[in-house]
């Protein structure tokens, strides 16, 4: 575990140089020098910690979570920054730790705002086939991170408080996304698909983007992952569980043999340009843990993901001057809407997007792969 030592002293660092409105992980904040609100990237981080919270029983990350959350929800269960009618799947994510919050803290607020984003699960659009939109202004579209944004909230909700009814429906959800945006020939994921088939970015017949964009694979896995483990239907979590199976046995067949990492576009390991990505790699290696630890995948696929673990924090995780620093993180990749024609699906605009240092949407995967190492080394003894 000495190799690990850099990672906590990494996560102090991160929480003692953050508050709510400024928190150093979350660099798309403080490029557009913007307020911050209600977010996913945010929910990434927080909801490492409270993973990291259960597995160690540190309560410094209890209280982190804890503080960084009460300030923006208020006492009748709205949030600041948060309109449920802005339909937006990655607003909804952070919603996810109040769960734990309320669990560990009693805190009714929590529980009020667990019911309040639940209106968003309530009215959220869909395409007919019953997928939810990725946001009010991506109409029609369904983008594989938008599961990893949304199920893992509603299947907590449907646990605590809605008796498991809608069950069938997140189910649903995740077998059609398998049914028409896996590649069955390379095995793949694609990025988005538009059900109106009318997006500048889509095929006209498929609806499919172009191309297979690693980060967004490894949301789907972790969604997988997560899913699986709270889902309660035996016959369910096992679907689950060979959707995850499925999707990394064909992420295997393009690993770096070197770097043990993935490339940022998965398939085109041969590219000019293209490289080995931090976030994705790591959001894969997490779930491949976490499926081992919650005994859905056999120990091979632990020790897959601990290698690709074990060669990150070896290789990006780079100390300089006493500054610990995670590298390698492409920023954000997404398609248009129409009113960002840049945002196309092409080669030339994935790697156009910029690569960071320090942003959640690396170091939260980070956290959450760490703490599956804790715990299987907990249950190891």
């Amino acid at each position: 575990m000495d190799l690990y030592k850099v990672i906590e002293k990494y996560i102090d660092y991160l929480i003692k140089g953050s508050n709510p409105n400024q928190p150093l992980w979350n660099i798309e904040l403080q490029k557009q020098g913007k307020d911050n609100r209600w977010n996913y990237i945010d929910g990434c981080f927080t909801s490492s910690l409270l993973s990291l919270y259960e597995a160690t029983q540190d309560k410094k990350y209890l209280d982190f979570v804890d503080s960084f959350a009460d300030y923006y929800v208020q006492d009748d269960g709205t949030i600041k920054g948060y309109d449920p009618l802005h339909y937006s799947t990655d607003d909804l994510s952070q919603s996810r730790i109040l769960f734990n919050l309320y669990k560990y803290t009693q805190k009714e607020k929590y529980l009020y705002a667990i019911h309040h984003t639940y209106t968003q699960i309530e009215g959220h659009p869909r395409i007919d086939i019953g997928n939810f939109w990725h946001k009010a202004i991506y109409h029609d579209q369904v983008w594989l991170d938008g599961l990893y944004m949304m199920q893992v909230f509603y299947l907590n909700f449907e646990n605590e408080f809605n008796f498991k009814k809608n069950y069938t429906d997140i189910i649903n959800q995740f077998r059609n996304v398998r049914k028409i945006m896996f590649n069955e020939q390379d095995k793949l994921y694609y990025h988005c698909y538009d059900h109106s088939k009318t997006l500048f970015w889509a095929d006209k017949k498929t609806g499919l983007s172009k191309h297979y964009w690693l980060r967004a694979i490894g949301w789907l896995t972790a969604a997988f992952a997560d899913c699986a483990a709270l889902m309660e239907d035996e016959n369910y979590k096992l679907e689950l569980a060979s959707y995850l199976k499925e999707c990394i046995d064909g992420l295997l067949t393009y690993q770096d043999k070197e770097s043990k990492l993935f490339y940022n576009l998965v398939k085109l390991k041969d590219l000019e340009g293209n490289y080995t990505e931090t976030s994705g790699s790591l959001l894969v290696a997490y779930a491949m843990m976490k499926a081992y630890n919650q005994n859905l995948l056999d120990i091979s696929y632990y020790e897959k993901g601990k290698e690709i673990f074990d060669s990150i924090v070896s290789n990006r995780l780079v100390v300089e001057n006493d500054q610990v620093t995670l590298k390698g993180i492409v920023l954000v990749s997404g398609l248009g809407p129409e009113s960002n024609p840049r945002r196309d699906g092409s080669i030339e605009y994935y790697l156009s997007e910029p690569i960071v240092d320090n942003d959640a949407k690396g170091v939260g995967p980070l956290i959450m792969a760490y703490t599956e190492i804790i715990t299987k080394e907990k249950h190891s003894k």
